[in-house]
């Protein structure tokens, strides 16, 4: 789900080229769940190998992955760890939401309408640990870093960020702003085209660049009362939000009372949970993190993707070869080109 303040945040279209030679923490479960999501067939069935194991994850990080390194960029991807505690309503809300989808989609299914079907299958999307074993197989086999956060992989990345490791983070969601993500990068696809949220149909989308500094400057807040908004408005460790109060009505609430506690008492937080604020806060503020990471950018093993694509699962062995040269040979203008630019 995520903060919903996005209504309140400003962004500046970028282009693809601008983000040539940057470093880019991706969130990998973001990014997954999307391919997982999309990636289907006419009526919702997910892509599959003649073994019957499902390959749209690897449909989408391949192709995507591919064309984003033939641009320059260079990609690092961050993997969700042990989920924060305060994170397990959530968690059984997303599963019964998905138990709903189910029953919706059988239901579809016996009326054959196949645009129903679809619609309610995206919505069952689970990302199983041998579907995030395989996209890590495939990265690391691509050449990129894969790092392994503690907890949550945007709190990871934003860590990253702010160490000056990586120069942005990918994601579609604006939690990353939370966890003091400096830059966010939203919309990267080379395609310029995003699904519509709960739509079968797309719609063309430009990238974004989310700069947390020029935000609070513009919102006239500082980092922990952009916490206290998002909370107002609602999280993934507190559902919903205060009732009735949506971003526009919360960033005056916050601006006004200034400080944590006297926000959270105006907004008569124990009348809506039965946890305390600070809970939640902290959970912001003091996420675990790693230096347990070693970012270091590889040429592709182009045996190792041809093998778990295509031996495994039966991707075209000429268009996955046709891609790899492609990128081997763009990487190699790429390199030669910096050595000029050395010289």
């Amino acid at each position: 789900m995520g903060t919903q303040i996005t209504p309140l945040l400003v962004s500046k279209n970028i282009s693809i080229s601008d983000l040539r030679d940057k470093k880019l923490a991706v969130d990998a479960f973001n990014v997954l769940y999307q391919f997982l999501s999309t990636i289907r067939g006419r009526d919702g069935s997910q892509l599959m190998d003649s073994r019957g194991r499902v390959t749209s994850h690897l449909t989408g990080l391949f192709s995507r992955t591919t064309r984003l390194m033939q641009a320059g960029l260079k990609l690092t991807f961050v993997f969700d760890g042990e989920p924060p505690k305060l994170k397990e309503k959530e968690r059984r809300r997303r599963h019964e939401l998905k138990q709903e989808a189910k029953a919706r989609y059988k239901e579809a299914e016996a009326r054959e309408d196949i645009g129903a079907m679809k619609k309610y299958a995206m919505r069952t999307t689970t990302l199983t640990p041998e579907l995030v074993d395989e996209a890590k197989e495939l990265i690391t086999a691509l050449g990129l870093p894969v790092v392994q956060a503690p907890s949550e992989g945007e709190a990871q990345a934003a860590y990253m960020a702010s160490k000056g490791d990586v120069d942005y983070i990918v994601s579609q969601d604006a939690d990353a702003l939370l966890f003091k993500a400096p830059f966010v990068v939203k919309n990267l696809a080379i395609t310029q085209r995003r699904k519509k949220p709960n739509q079968l149909s797309y719609e063309a989308v430009e990238p974004e660049l989310i700069s947390l500094s020029e935000n609070l400057k513009a919102l006239n807040i500082n980092q922990d009362q952009l916490i206290c908004l998002a909370m107002l408005v609602g999280t993934d460790y507190n559902i919903g939000g205060i009732k009735g109060i949506g971003p526009k009505k919360a960033l005056p609430l916050v601006i006004r009372y200034k400080t944590p506690d006297k926000i959270f008492k105006e907004a008569e937080w124990a009348k809506y949970f039965d946890l305390d604020w600070k809970d939640v806060f902290n959970t912001f503020k003091k996420i675990p993190t790693t230096d347990d990471y070693n970012l270091k950018w590889e040429e592709p093993n182009h045996g190792k993707v041809v093998n778990i694509l295509c031996d495994e699962h039966d991707f075209s062995k000429d268009r996955v070869k046709a891609t790899l040269n492609k990128l081997s040979t763009v990487i190699k203008k790429q390199d030669q080109k910096g050595l000029q630019d050395f010289f």
